[in-house]
């Protein structure tokens, strides 16, 4: 009997192919889209391709009915309200600057979803992301880097659990991005050249401080913006509209170029300085989640290749275990725009060792 394998469908090429890839490999294949809008009627006005709303998943029971695959919508609003838009907004409350998408991966598409597939008799979920699940020499599952690196998106995906990569396939990271839309042109599916999404999704207008308000009720007060000895040299619009390294958008007369080097919640500061104040040689985080490697013991140091955000290309840096929930990460050469509250993800010859918080 054929191995039974759910698809998070998002309505998107990547894994409409998906699902196809895996129902030529002999899977049996379930078409899933993740409901996750809160208000119905936002929904229709969504324009940009993402995967929250039912222009989804209207594109996505039409790839099901076009690869002959049963297809259903499951509602996640609740674990997505929680885990992802709640979160997004506490850490903004409190002068850090999340990942929504990583939250996503780790307690929605996988956690929440693998949960239900396993409890319906599936063996696998699988999702269109441009990367690879490997069992390492050392038995443990990791997180590969895709065949190519201008779509490689293990970043977002380092906090998953050794059982939750143990059920899953990523048949799109052997692919480039070219070849998997002209798959989807080959066997003739309508999202072939339906553009990526960009944006969170749940934020469409790129306004991330109007949202928070939304949510909360309450306007986020206006504050001071000092400068590393405390002198005050402006007003600020409220700690919500800024993120550390940010130079755009401060209306600041500095006559020169400077950048947020800190945000603090506990004065309602936003700390200002010049450029090269914005580097850093030391990261810290918490949170830690091991992938490739098991552990790192307290007192070890490891030398490994970090990434800091989504979009940075990686550095080499020594990390050391320096608590139970901590790291401490050496850069040789210095990183721009540490931000309490991103990622920093560790990799290992390609492979996720690890992952954590910025503090």
């Amino acid at each position: 009997m054929a191995e039974k394998v759910v698809v998070g469908m998002s309505g998107g090429v990547d894994s409409s192919v998906a699902a196809y890839l895996l129902k030529e490999a002999g899977y049996e294949v379930i078409g899933v889209t993740m409901q996750i809008w809160q208000e119905e009627d936002e929904c229709s006005l969504e324009e940009n391709g993402g995967c929250c709303g039912w222009s989804a998943v209207d594109d996505a029971r039409k790839v099901a009915r076009i690869l002959d695959i049963p297809y259903y919508v499951m509602n996640f609003k609740r674990e997505f309200k929680k885990e992802v838009m709640d979160y997004f907004v506490d850490e903004y409350l409190h002068g850090r600057t999340p990942n929504p998408c990583i939250a996503c991966n780790r307690y929605v598409k996988w956690e929440a979803l693998l949960k239900r597939s396993l409890d319906i008799g599936a063996d696998y979920i699988a999702t269109g992301h441009y990367a690879q699940v490997a069992k390492l020499t050392n038995g443990r599952y990791a997180i590969k880097n895709s065949v190519t690196a201008a779509k490689d998106q293990t970043y977002a995906l380092y906090n998953l659990t050794q059982e939750q990569l143990a059920h899953t396939l990523m048949p799109v990271g052997a692919y480039t991005k070219d070849e998997i839309r002209a798959v989807a042109k080959q066997i003739g599916l309508p999202v072939a050249d339906k553009k990526d999404s960009q944006e969170i999704c749940f934020i469409t207008d790129r306004d991330y401080a109007s949202f928070i308000e939304r949510e909360t009720g309450e306007t986020v007060p206006q504050g001071n913006f000092v400068d590393t000895a405390g002198r005050v040299i402006g007003r600020h619009r409220g700690i919500t509209h800024y993120t550390v390294g940010q130079r755009r958008g401060l209306n600041l007369a500095a006559g020169r170029r400077v950048f947020v080097l800190e945000i603090r919640p506990e004065t309602n500061e936003v700390v200002i300085g010049e450029g090269d104040e914005v580097f850093s040689h030391t990261v810290r985080a918490n949170h830690l989640n091991f992938m490739g490697i098991e552990d790192i013991p307290i007192g070890d140091s490891m030398e490994l290749t970090g990434k800091i955000r989504y979009g940075h290309k990686g550095a080499r840096c020594i990390a050391t275990r320096t608590g139970s929930d901590e790291l401490v990460c050496q850069f040789p050469e210095p990183v721009r725009a540490v931000t309490p509250g991103q990622a920093l993800v560790l990799y290992k010859d390609g492979y996720v060792a690890a992952g954590g918080t910025i503090r």
